[in-house]
């Protein structure tokens, strides 16, 4: 499993007209579900996500969790971050999970970000063409991978 995680203000996903999911501060999370991954994977990252420490102390010191602070995730399934792109100009996805092994994963996932103690986990549409608006709190962007 890949994931992008965006620190932000605030984050949405709409679907055409329908506005399915928005957050305020917290996380967005891009997640990449791998051939081959599985809950040990989904188990470790929604661990780390949980207790990542890049939200602002009251310092102002990247030094609290979202699971620490109740800040809010929202999750969105995102096979082109397997993407390989060694050779030529198109990428190749043959290591993305199809989506009968994604998906269920992804839902794995965010139950277990709910589990570690995040307080609100929102999901965009999976398989869906979704426009996702955020605003970067940071701007902070992190890669995670297990």
């Amino acid at each position: 499993m890949r994931i992008v995680l965006q620190r932000v203000a605030r984050a949405s996903v709409t679907v055409g007209d329908e506005l399915v999911s928005e957050i305020g501060p917290g996380f967005l999370l891009l997640v990449g579900v791998a051939k081959g991954d599985g809950e040990a994977e989904a188990d470790w990252l929604a661990e780390k996500v949980a207790g990542l420490r890049v939200l602002a102390d009251e310092d102002g010191k990247m030094n609290r969790s979202v699971r620490e602070l109740g800040g809010e995730v929202l999750a969105v399934s995102q096979f082109t971050l397997l993407a390989d792109t060694r050779k030529g100009k198109r990428p190749s996805f043959v290591g993305a999970a199809p989506p009968e092994e994604a998906s269920p994963l992804f839902d794995y996932f965010c139950e277990g970000l709910r589990a570690a103690g995040v307080r609100s986990v929102r999901t965009g549409r999976f398989g869906a063409m979704m426009d996702v608006a955020l605003v970067n709190d940071g701007p902070v962007t992190i890669v995670l991978e297990r």
